[in-house]
């Protein structure tokens, strides 16, 4: 192991954990508790694989104000307030990349969390799948991502639209599919990158999730413009 990974993630993981935790504290105060009661999930799990830079994009439109409405300003300076039963949703307002940023965000705090908990299945079980590390980690990984960004998901359209369990499940499936499948597909050919540039780290070793930090924040860059097309096509809610 490189001596320099291991010390930037000595540096990078705490500051990253620290953030974190900060946004877990701040969305449960009455304050800031987001609308849509899924960002209080999506946001400590997003800043958790975005580090500090994460903590920015929270601060700067991802932070709901006391009136339960998100950060965002109009030319006078206003906040927007907000409007009857779809009260969670976007301000007209808002810019096209903010919403695109946290639907984004909803996907990949799924895939993240399910790809987190695979890699100590994997290895805890030494699932192992044709003599293949990676390929457990993979398999179990893309399982539970696909089955943890579909609840998410759920929880976000189904009250949007009102629906019931079913309904909503259904559209759950056609608004997260193809987005979860880009994030991991970007998630997983970096994975595959750095495991064998790093060859020999386990989840016990610190230095092991700096690389999957790297991993995420490509399955970020690669579900964005999915979720752009997307949102404009109206299968996916703007957040």
């Amino acid at each position: 192991m490189p001596s320099w990974l291991a010390q930037a993630a000595a540096v990078w993981l705490p500051l990253s954990v620290l953030a974190a935790l900060y946004v877990a504290a701040d969305v449960l105060s009455p304050r800031h508790r987001p609308p849509m009661r899924v960002m209080a999930f999506v946001w400590p799990l997003t800043v958790l694989y975005w580090g500090p830079v994460g903590l920015i994009f929270y601060l700067w439109f991802g932070r709901a104000n006391s009136a339960g409405s998100h950060g965002v300003q109009h030319a006078h300076g206003e906040h927007s307030q907000p409007r009857g039963k779809h009260a969670f949703s976007s301000p007209p307002s808002r810019p096209m990349w903010q919403a695109v940023f946290e639907g984004a965000a909803h996907c990949g705090a799924g895939c993240a969390l399910g790809d987190f908990i695979g890699d100590w299945l994997a290895y805890g079980t030494r699932f192992r799948p044709w003599g293949s590390v990676f390929a457990g980690k993979v398999m179990i990984g893309f399982v539970l991502a696909y089955v943890l960004g579909i609840v998410f998901q759920f929880f976000a359209i189904a009250p949007m639209r009102g629906l019931g369990v079913r309904a909503g499940l259904v559209q759950a499936i056609k608004a997260d599919t193809l987005s979860l499948v880009a994030y991991e597909v970007g998630m997983f050919v970096v994975m595959w990158i750095t495991s064998h540039t790093f060859a020999g780290l386990t989840p016990k070793t610190l230095a092991y999730w700096l690389p999957m930090q790297w991993a995420m924040l490509a399955g970020f860059a690669t579900t964005y413009p999915v979720n752009v097309w997307l949102i404009a096509r109206g299968i996916k809610e703007r957040m």
